[in-house]
């Protein structure tokens, strides 16, 4: 569109920029508006430099001179929506459906029937598309779900997904629209690609009357680049693209790709970008709007090309570029996207698709041979874990050629089941760890994907500068202490922070008023806890920077537990006096949602006493994904099965501009919010955390605690807060040159201190921790207003792992001890911090100091 376009560049502007673009050298911003404007003999330039850098990347793929495209079928599965995009013909209206005899969705028996029929032709693609969340807006898309028994769209959109792959064999790609990091958990398990355009970074276009977008929730730009940026936390396989010619400017246009290239550079996770052309539909409000002209295209296509770089996949619709094919060739692709022998195209329905014998024939006169791939691309197949799910990989390995990833073409797809993989709980690897690490350590101090599954380091570091700069404090201390000790629950964010920096005599005053006001709140007596940590397996994918116990499956260092061994444990933790046992694990790929249920019961079934504190909000999403249940129906279910609360880990900073830094693939702070909030409405208490001194500074402090005194106001359900100090000897984050090491002990006394003074009265009780500080630094902090010392835990892998030299063991004489130095009294106590019955305390009193011998368990 001409009418958002400043004038043409300059000769020399166009010139300069071409040369840049011969060279290789990198564009900026202004350059790629520039070359976008290409045509004619300079587009022929453009062209030429940027065909060299795709055929340099096909080179490196192991597939030069290929070009691919992908058989598919088109599955609408519904074309109502809750946008109004002004260009689109796809989305109709309720009364329209019936009155052309159609229901609000396609049924299942419609959706297996176009698969069936795409399966016998040797489609191996179902591309499911479908309007964003209609339900919210049409009263008949909600009443079609609730007649069918299903919560949402994306419930269905699962569910039709798992019967294409076992009725029919076909590798669903799901496009649903704008999707939150829960929605790519639950649609992960059942496809092996999704995918959403980007279209525009182009805020007006929504944010204006009269734009294309405006009136449409889910084309906000910083919505939609959310949903890219999760999609690579979550290491999904993720298609997006650009369309062109919706009244973007070229500045725009040329920002929407450097986008695309910052979230490829830090997730590696976009598998293509389409770059497609807009065209105007007869009966939309863009109706009299021109075509977007085909060598605009081919100028994007190009300019995508040297921004995105030649390991990038650019792809054009075929359908779309009228004749031109050599043009589009010559401007860079190596992808014709989805092609269809069965279905038209539903979302430009006057645009057929070419025969894939003329496609064949136009890409060979091109100089390139047409290939056919999967709607997963071979780079992906070939990255295996975490990019798919192994629920997944018995359906992709019967239609992939094992020796190029791209698609066997003779191959017919069959459905198979769809199924969590036969290994289940099966005993393997270093399962002594938890001992050995005291004695033999760590085989090495990092995982050995460090440079792939962590994301981009380089872009990591640029995108935490900005969070670690220091605050200007300019608020009284004094003032701020006054007001601490008159009334804490009044202190303003800016006293508040004042305090947070507090050093020397003012830290001080701080610690001696924290802990006044610990005498004042729970008394003197420090409580601890006889308990057993059982992590049950350190295989984890999730990608959190800050963690050296995650490991592959295949490192040294990687274990999984038996549900035997697990019981054996909590039994063996009975006999000694423990009143609870808490587990966590990593987010193992081959363990079903269902394997944390099975862990509570073999608990349970085992020693009915023991109380389970277990699983993280990480994991209960997890869970919940991986078996279709929500958040609340899976915690009813794991309580039925025997959990009794659960740990607040997996916090770490609920700020997201930090949390994002710290871990790739971890749940945001919203969903860690819902879990412990529908925890607490269901019965479930729960502890808080706050892993600090990393990335961080005291505004994320503030404003994490904060967050817990709101739940805690709202639910009541937490029964402590667990100061955790940052390990950072073997964190990757920090091996990486990016995080500081740890905290100092200025911030550990101003944490612990604050923590007591911000929390109450809402949470009362402040543990510390002796495994991450040691007996001398956790008595410091019982004078800086703790009250807990956590538990004895026999066993601790995950601080260990990291590089904490405190071991795993505490003994309840050496608690005492510990308290004993801060001047105090110890007292046992439960999880929910009740009196530990007498025979409790008599057996752990009979097996204190003999404990170690007890641990080693025959694997």
């Amino acid at each position: 569109m001409t009418d958002a376009q400043p004038g043409r560049p300059t000769e020399n502007a166009m010139r300069r920029a071409l040369k840049r673009a011969r060279d290789g050298v990198a564009l900026d911003t202004a350059e790629a508006a520039v070359l976008l404007q290409a045509r004619g003999e300079q587009l022929r330039d453009l062209s030429a430099s940027a065909a060299r850098v795709r055929d340099a990347g096909l080179e490196a793929a192991g597939r030069p001179g290929v070009i691919t495209y992908s058989k598919k079928v088109f599955i609408p599965l519904t074309r109502l929506c809750r946008d109004r995009c002004h260009y689109c013909t796809f989305v109709t209206v309720p009364g329209k459906l019936r009155r052309e005899g159609h229901g609000m969705y396609l049924s299942p028996d419609e959706v297996v029937e176009v698969a069936r029929q795409g399966a016998a032709l040797g489609c191996k693609e179902a591309l499911f598309t479908l309007g964003d969340r209609p339900e919210d807006r049409w009263p008949e898309a909600r009443e079609w779900l609730d007649a069918h028994g299903y919560d949402d769209t994306l419930a269905y959109v699962r569910a039709m997904a798992i019967r294409v792959l076992e009725e029919t064999g076909l590798l669903p790609h799901l496009n649903p629209g704008v999707m939150s990091w829960t929605d790519l958990q639950r649609l992960k398990p059942v496809a092996p690609s999704l995918g959403m355009m980007l279209e525009t970074t182009a805020t007006r276009l929504w944010s204006e009357p009269g734009g294309p977008h405006h009136g449409s929730p889910d084309k906000e730009p910083a919505v939609r680049l959310r949903v890219l940026e999760d999609a690579g936390r979550s290491n999904v396989p993720f298609t997006t693209g650009v369309l062109i010619g919706i009244g973007e400017s070229y500045e725009e246009r040329a920002d929407a790709l450097f986008q695309l290239r910052r979230i490829q550079r830090q997730y590696q996770s976009i598998q293509e970008v389409i770059v497609q052309n807009f065209r105007a539909k007869p009966d939309t409000a863009m109706r009299a709007m021109p075509d977007a002209e085909l060598e605009e295209l081919a100028a994007c296509i190009a300019v995508a090309r040297h921004i995105l770089g030649p390991a990038a996949r650019i792809q054009a619709p075929p359908n779309l570029v009228d004749s031109e094919y050599a043009l589009i060739v010559g401007a860079g692709i190596d992808d014709w996207g989805g092609v269809s022998p069965l279905t038209p195209d539903h979302v430009n329905p006057e645009r057929p698709w070419p025969h894939i014998d003329q496609l064949a024939e136009r890409t060979r006169e091109s100089g390139f041979e047409l290939r056919e791939r999967l709607t997963v691309y071979p780079e992906f197949i070939a990255r295996g874990e975490p990019w798919l799910d192994p629920r997944l990989l018995p359906h992709v390995r019967a239609l992939a050629d094992p020796a190029t990833g791209l698609a066997r073409e003779d191959a017919l797809p069959k459905g198979l089941p769809w199924q969590e993989p036969d290994e289940g709980f099966t005993a393997s690897g270093r399962t002594d760890l938890h001992r050995t690490i005291d004695t033999e350590g760590r085989t090495g101090d990092r995982r050995a994907d460090f440079d792939a599954v962590y994301g981009d380091w380089e872009a990591l570091r640029e995108q935490a500068a900005p969070g670690m700069v220091p605050q200007r404090i300019d608020s009284d201390v004094r003032e701020a202490l006054a007001q601490a000790a008159d009334d804490p629950t009044r202190l303003s964010d800016d006293q508040a922070l004042a305090l947070l920096h507090a050093d020397g005599p003012a830290l001080d005053a701080l610690c001696s008023l924290a802990d006044d006001l610990r005498r004042a709140t729970v008394g003197d007596e420090v409580t601890y806890i006889v308990t057993r940590n059982i992590n049950f397996t350190n295989v984890c994918y999730t990608g959190c920077r800050f963690c050296a116990f995650a490991q592959r499956r295949t490192d040294a260092d990687a274990y999984t537990l038996s549900l035997d061994q697990v019981a054996d444990r909590a039994a063996q933790a009975w006999e000694v006096g423990a009143t609870e046992v808490c587990m966590q694990g990593g987010i193992h790929p081959d363990l079903p949602g269902t394997a944390y249920f099975d862990i509570a019961r073999a608990v349970k079934e085992r020693v009915p006493g023991m109380h389970v504190h277990a699983f993280s909000p990480m994991e209960v999403v997890n869970g919940a994904s991986r078996t279709g249940l929500s958040i609340r129906d899976w915690l009813t279910a794991a309580k039925e099965a025997g959990l009794d609360s659960i740990p607040g880990t997996a916090a770490e900073i609920l700020d997201d501009e930090v949390r994002w830094v710290l871990t790739k693939g971890k749940l945001p702070a919203a969903d860690w919010i819902e879990v412990v909030k529908t925890a607490h409405e269901l019965g479930l208490r729960s502890s808080s955390t706050m892993m600090y001194g990393h990335v961080d500074q005291p505004r994320h402090w503030l404003g994490h605690f904060r967050t817990l005194a709101a739940i805690q106001r709202e639910t009541g359900g937490f029964t402590e807060f667990v100061t955790l100090p940052f390990i950072h000897t073997n964190a990757p984050v920090y091996l990486a040159g990016i995080a500081r090491p740890g905290p100092t002990t200025r911030d550990n006394r101003a944490v612990t201190a604050m923590a007591r003074v911000l929390l109450h009265p809402h949470i009362t009780n402040i543990q510390t921790s002796w495994v991450k500080l040691g007996a001398e630094g956790a008595a410091e902090m019982l004078r800086s207003g703790a009250n807990d010392l956590g538990g004895t835990l026999m066993e601790e892998t995950i601080s260990r792992m990291a590089g904490s030299r405190y071991g795993s063991y505490r003994s309840i004489e050496d608690l005492r001890a510990i308290a004993t130095l801060a001047g105090r009294p110890a007292k046992p106590r439960t999880t929910l911090y009740g009196e530990v019955p007498a025979e409790r305390i008599a057996a752990a009193e009979a097996s204190d100091g003999h404990l170690p011998e007890l641990l080693p368990l025959a694997d």
